[in-house]
Formats: C-alpha cells, sequence, structure tokens
C-alpha cells in the first residue's frame, strides 16, 4: 500500500489517518479513465485468463481488486489498516469479494488456497521480504503465480527494493521469473517517471 509519495515514511504510517486521501494519487484511486485502463491492461496480461482466486495484500481501498473483480476474478483483499478496508468493502459492495483487515506478511486466511497472490507496493516495507515471499508461495495453489508491483523511489533518499534484489529473493522460490520494466509508461502513474518502477510475475 505504500507509494512513491511517501519516501520519508515506514511501515508505522498511520494508514488510517492517510485513508481518506488515498485515492487521490493518480495509481492509487484509478480516478482518470486512461490511467485506469492502462492498470487493467497490465493487470489482465499479468492475471490468468479464466477466473480464478486472488489475494491482494496491502490492497488499500481496492483499486487492483476492483480491477481484478471486473475482469472476473475472485478477490480475497487484506489491509492492516481497518479504514482502507471500510473504503475497499463500499467500492466492491456487490462484487465477488471479500476484505480483511491483518498483516501483509501473514494474512489471515486460514487454509484457503489462492491462484495469484497480488501485492503492490508492499514488499519493500516488510522488515523480512524473503519470510514474505516464501510464505505467500505457501499461500498459493499448484501452478499458482506471485505478482508483485514494487519500485525504488526517490532521488535524494530512495526507498523500495529494486528489481534485481528482488528477483534474487525469489531465487529461493521459484525458478520462472519474469521482470516488466514499468516506468516508461506514465499512463500508469498520471505522469513521467525517472525512477525504477517494475513488476514480477514469478509461476511456481
Amino acid at each position: 500500500m505504500a507509494n512513491h509519495r511517501e519516501f520519508d515514511t515506514d511501515a508505522g504510517m498511520d494508514w488510517d489517518a492517510e485513508a481518506a486521501s488515498f485515492d487521490d494519487e493518480p495509481d492509487h484511486g484509478l480516478r482518470d479513465p486512461d490511467v485506469r485502463a492502462a492498470w487493467a491492461d497490465r493487470l489482465r496480461s499479468w492475471l490468468p485468463g479464466r477466473a480464478c482466486d486472488i489475494l491482494d495484500l496491502g490492497c488499500g481501498t481496492g483499486s487492483l481488486s476492483l480491477l481484478a473483480a471486473e475482469q472476473g476474478h475472485r478477490v480475497t483483499g487484506v489491509d492492516s489498516s481497518p479504514a482502507m478496508v471500510d473504503l475497499a468493502r463500499a467500492k466492491l459492495a456487490g462484487r465477488d469479494a471479500a476484505f480483511l483487515v491483518g498483516d501483509a506478511a501473514t494474512p489471515p486466511v486460514g487454509e484457503q488456497r489462492f491462484d495469484v497472490v497480488l501485492v503492490r507496493h508492499v514488499l519493500w516495507a516488510l522488515p523480512d521480504p524473503g519470510r514474505a515471499l516464501r510464505h505467500w508461495r505457501e499461500l498459493l495453489r499448484p501452478g499458482g503465480r506471485l505478482v508483485l508491483i514494487e519500485g525504488v523511489w526517490g532521488a535524494v533518499s530512495p526507498v523500495g527494493i529494486p528489481a534485481e534484489r528482488l528477483t534474487a529473493l525469489l531465487e529461493s522460490v521459484t525458478a520462472h521469473v519474469r521482470v516488466e520494466p514499468l516506468s516508461g509508461d506514465p499512463l500508469l502513474w498520471g505522469r513521467a517517471v525517472a525512477d525504477e518502477r517494475y513488476a514480477v510475475v514469478a509461476a511456481v
């Protein structure tokens, strides 16, 4: 749920306080039709073509969850902020979606398993990203995939996780990793960006 606006924050940020304005960022609220369409196209290319079960970790207000649901998928979203979860539930009211308050690193889904674990701008802020990746893999059904959208933001004091480091962490999880650069598509962010932004699709 963390984003390029919060270069100087950490995982202890008060996300409940941020919830009301969270969707003001173009790549959060996806209110601009062109930005929304750009994310929908990317998501369609990362997710299976058939209807499947998606676990959206650090789902925020549920914008990506909504896109996935509109594409026919069943979505379970998890976020540590009750205010974010309330907004996500309202945004996806009437859809095949459920939202839970919990830790993205160890989501409260019990024995439930998924076809895709979708995570955007969360892994970099976790204290042990390698451990989180191994746990997320265990939440996947055979043939499932991790879809991880990450980056490195800021010029003076950059924060994030470089693609090279993330692919190295995934070596113990899967041998099938594809990295897709995202920095060159200004429609995804509502503006041109110069920092490193990318998606990793890792099949297990």
